[in-house]
């Protein structure tokens, strides 16, 4: 019998990475025999476990549907924020409802950040069976979005959403990796570019459901939708069987050995440095002086922690959460950041674009939702349009180049938006804006994909999802910052007979019910300057995009053709 060879081996044999380092190789593997083992835990033949027919389209829409909630929840709350911020007097609260959806535990503001679990996720999918380690972070996720549409206070809701986000920190690494073990390696960008396009859906069309359920109905419900669709998806994956490269029912594998691959020590000092750092960011400027006692020593004691975080990975080697092995690889550490870099854009234009509707133009919850669908449908289109090439042509590098050209041009023009830009304009600007981030979400999980092998697949897609929640986060906090402190130096300037203190107290959507009509005017012009800001930061992040994604090298995922030996 002639053994097989798998994608991973043959890719090593084909190219060496761009940064001169030879893939792993993997050991052929003949069929239904072990192929190697990863820290006592057998890996069975992957290609004889990829799904077909029903049993896999059954698996990519349940996957699918929860990738979409888990983006749906990051937007969807963004029409709703002027609402909110109206409702418990909040305004300063705004980026702590994005970034606490990508945060683990909270108390009046002292968060864990849920991106920082998302290595230890990668490391759960290796070593529990993959099904049920997913539906624990479905249930979990569930139990924070009931927990978010029964929030009586501020603090309660940015509580919940850290809970929601605990989940989610599993279930977008989970999705991916089921899709690297069910589907062959030749269909899988075309697969991911469609489960990413549904699932960027998620992320456009949040605000316009968001706007619905605000107006029409209350903006609780923004939560309480996740309820149902999550319960069905359970129900479905429950009942179906799920692939997994590595048997997780080895002998030798106990309990206390898997607690130590997870490097619970290294968690627990990358989440308080992780936790001090951003506190630093929000309330640098706005609680606290940035020269005060308390920022100065959130920032050294952030420092000193993450530094010790360094030295223990280094210390753990390849069981470390963070893999210095698997993270100085070129690919690997260019596509986190340009991932990083892209959802920081991506992040703070979506929930700033119904800011600007909503209280500049005076739009309703609903069409500024409504006015966003240039971006939603262009950014849908060509995330599907992108997956599909990349699976017959080959190569995700130059989708990540136009990407970024089209992303920074088209931000940088939304930046110019005033109260009076006519529709065509903001409708083309979004078009543009759209279209570039469409092209370039999925290229660095594909590109990731593509270089690592089989068993490392799961630890890697945890590094580029942690690197796209970490990203959201700080972005989403240096906007806040930004934002809040630029409305408040700009009201005197445009309004010097009104209180600053008065119009961020009211919330978004209550600005005119407390602002005489004679100052609206300057009001208005000063929550412009205040948005334009948060462009200004969305668009360098996404120009920044351009100088790494070319360490995500020419490669090819087409698997390469084996030659077969002649009789």
């Amino acid at each position: 019998m002639v053994n097989r060879t798998t994608f991973d081996d043959t890719m090593a044999d084909r190219q060496p990475d761009t940064d001169g380092e030879k893939q792993p190789r993997q050991t052929p593997v003949s069929d239904g025999l072990p192929a190697e083992s990863v820290e006592g835990h057998d890996v069975v033949n992957e290609e004889s476990q990829h799904l077909t027919g029903f049993k896999l389209a059954i698996t990519m829409v349940s996957l699918t549907l929860v990738f979409f909630l888990v983006m749906l929840d990051l937007s969807i709350i963004a029409t709703a924020i002027p609402r909110i911020t109206s409702d418990f007097h909040s305004l300063p609260d705004v980026g702590w409802y994005g970034s606490a959806y990508l945060l683990a535990n909270c108390t009046e503001l002292k968060r864990e950040n849920s991106c920082s679990l998302q290595p230890p996720t990668g490391k759960l999918y290796t070593y529990f069976n993959s099904k049920y380690t997913f539906l624990t972070f479905l249930a979990l996720f569930e139990l924070g979005s009931l927990l978010c549409g029964a929030a009586n206070s501020s603090k309660m809701l940015i509580v919940a959403r850290a809970v929601a986000g605990m989940g989610a920190s599993g279930l977008a690494n989970g999705a991916v990796t089921i899709v690297a073990t069910s589907v062959p390696s030749a269909r899988r960008p075309a697969i991911l570019g469609i489960m990413v396009s549904v699932a960027q859906m998620g992320t456009v069309l949040g605000p316009l459901f968001g706007g619905l359920l605000t107006q029409y109905t209350t903006w609780r419900w923004c939560f309480y939708i996740n309820l149902p669709v999550g319960g069905a998806v359970a129900i479905l994956l429950t009942l179906l069987r799920i692939p997994d490269v590595t048997v997780k029912t080895n002998a030798q594998s106990t309990v206390l050995t898997t607690l130590e691959n997870l490097d619970i020590l290294g968690f627990a000092l990358f989440a308080p440095s992780a936790i001090q750092f951003l506190l630093a960011l929000e309330w640098g400027g706005s609680r606290y002086d940035w020269r005060s006692a308390t920022i100065i020593g959130l920032f050294c004691g952030a420092a000193g922690t993450f530094c010790a975080f360094l030295a223990w990975e280094y210390r753990r080697g390849d069981s470390a959460m963070i893999p210095f092995s698997i993270v100085r690889r070129k690919i690997v550490w260019c596509s986190c950041l340009v991932i990083f870099l892209f959802m920081g854009s991506m992040g703070v234009t979506s929930y700033y674009m119904p800011i600007y509707f909503q209280t500049v133009r005076n739009a309703t919850p609903t069409m500024s939702g409504v006015y966003l669908f240039p971006a939603i449908l262009s950014q849908v289109l060509f995330a599907a349009v992108s997956g599909v090439l990349v699976g017959r042509l080959g190569y995700y590098l130059p989708w990540s180049v136009a990407s970024g050209i089209l992303t920074s041009i088209g931000t940088g023009l939304i930046s110019t938006f005033t109260p009076t830009t006519s529709t065509g304009t903001w409708i083309g600007y979004q078009i543009l804006a759209g279209a570039g981030r469409g092209c370039g979400f999925q290229m660095p999980l594909i590109a990731v994909q593509t270089a690592l092998p089989q068993n490392q697949v799961s630890v890697g897609m945890a590094l580029v999802i942690f690197a796209q929640f970490f990203g959201g986060t700080l972005f989403l906090t240096f906007a806040e910052t930004d934002f809040t402190n630029g409305l408040k130096k700009a009201i005197p300037i445009f309004a010097p007979n009104v209180s600053a203190e008065t119009v961020v107290a009211a919330g978004a959507s209550a600005v005119r019910k407390v602002v005489p009509d004679a100052e609206l005017g300057g009001v208005l012009l000063a929550y412009n300057q205040a948005v334009q800001h948060t462009f200004y930061l969305a668009t360098g992040a996404a120009a920044a995009t351009l100088v790494f994604c070319w360490g995500m090298g020419w490669k090819s995922v087409k698997k390469a053709k084996v030659v077969k030996p002649e009789a």
